[in-house]
C-alpha cells in the first residue's frame, strides 16, 4: 500500500509539474489571439516601423485635428471598429493599432514589445497632432496605462480594465503558481498612481472576463486625479466598446 501511495503521489506531482510546464511554455498563446490581415475601404493604412517590426495602423477620419489612439483587446480585430469610430467621431482622426502579429503587423506580441510599440505609435501620432487622447480596452487598457506614464497624453479612456493580468490569471488558474509562471503581468494598478491625465473608466455591467474587484482595485489606485467611472448598463465584456452609451460617454468626455 505504501508503494502504491508513493507511486500515486509521484504521478500526481509529475502531472501537476507537466501542467505548470505547459502553461509556462504556451502562456502567450493563451493570452494573445492574433487576428488576420484584412482590407478596409473606409480607412487609411499606415505602416509604422517600431523596434525592427512593421506595425499596421488604420486611420479613420480626417488627417488634421485632435487625435485619438485606440488599443484593443487580446482577440480583437480593430478594423471592425472603423465604421463605429467613423460614424461617431467624423471630425477626429482616430488611429486603430494592430499589435505585433495582429492585422498584418509583423512580429510576435509580448508585454515589453507592446509597450515599445505604444511609444512608437504615440510619438508618430503626436508628431502629426498636438492633442492626443488614448483609449485602451481590456488588454489594451494595460498598454494605455503604461503609455500614460511614459508620455503626456491629453485624456485617457479605459474600457473594461483590470488591475493586472496577474490577478486575472490567478482568478482563472487558482491552482497554479501564477506569479512564478507568468511572463506578461501588465501591472496597471501599480502604475495608476503616476497618471496625471483626466481619465474616464467604463465598466461593463455583466463583464464575464474581468472580475469587478480587479477593476475596482485599479480605480482605487489613482492618486493625482480621480477617474470618472461609469457602468455601462446591459453590456458584457465584448459588447461594451460598441454600445451606444459607451460611444455617447466617450464623445462627451473627449469634448469636455
Amino acid at each position: 500500500m505504501l508503494k502504491l501511495a508513493a507511486a500515486l503521489a509521484t504521478l500526481i506531482a509529475a502531472t501537476y509539474l507537466a501542467a505548470c510546464g505547459y502553461l509556462y511554455i504556451n502562456q502567450r498563446a493563451l493570452l494573445y489571439y492574433p487576428t488576420p490581415a484584412v482590407e478596409v475601404a473606409d480607412a487609411t493604412r499606415i505602416a509604422l516601423r517600431s523596434d525592427g517590426e512593421t506595425l499596421q495602423l488604420w486611420r479613420v477620419g480626417p488627417a488634421q485635428g485632435n487625435a485619438l489612439i485606440y488599443f484593443g483587446g487580446n482577440a480583437q480585430d480593430v478594423s471592425r471598429l472603423v465604421p463605429v469610430f467613423g460614424r461617431n467621431f467624423p471630425n477626429r482622426p482616430v488611429y486603430l493599432v494592430n499589435y505585433r502579429g495582429y492585422g498584418g503587423s509583423s512580429g510576435s506580441p509580448s508585454e515589453a514589445a507592446l509597450y515599445r510599440d505604444a511609444i512608437a505609435v504615440f510619438d508618430y501620432v503626436h508628431g502629426q497632432h498636438r492633442n492626443v487622447a488614448v483609449i485602451g480596452q481590456s488588454l489594451g487598457s494595460g498598454v494605455a496605462i503604461f503609455l500614460a506614464t511614459a508620455r503626456q497624453i491629453a485624456k485617457l479612456v479605459l474600457i473594461t480594465p483590470y488591475d493586472s493580468i496577474e490577478t486575472v490569471a490567478k482568478n482563472s488558474f487558482p491552482q497554479f503558481p501564477v506569479s512564478l509562471l507568468l511572463k506578461d503581468k501588465f501591472p496597471s494598478a501599480a502604475r495608476a498612481a503616476e497618471i496625471r491625465s483626466p481619465t474616464l473608466i467604463l465598466l461593463a455591467e455583466h463583464d464575464e472576463v474581468i472580475p469587478r474587484a480587479s477593476s475596482e482595485t485599479l480605480i482605487a489606485s489613482f492618486r493625482w486625479l480621480r477617474p470618472v467611472v461609469e457602468v455601462l448598463q446591459g453590456t458584457t465584456h465584448n459588447t461594451a466598446c460598441a454600445a451606444d452609451t459607451c460611444l455617447q460617454r466617450l464623445s462627451v468626455f473627449l469634448r469636455g
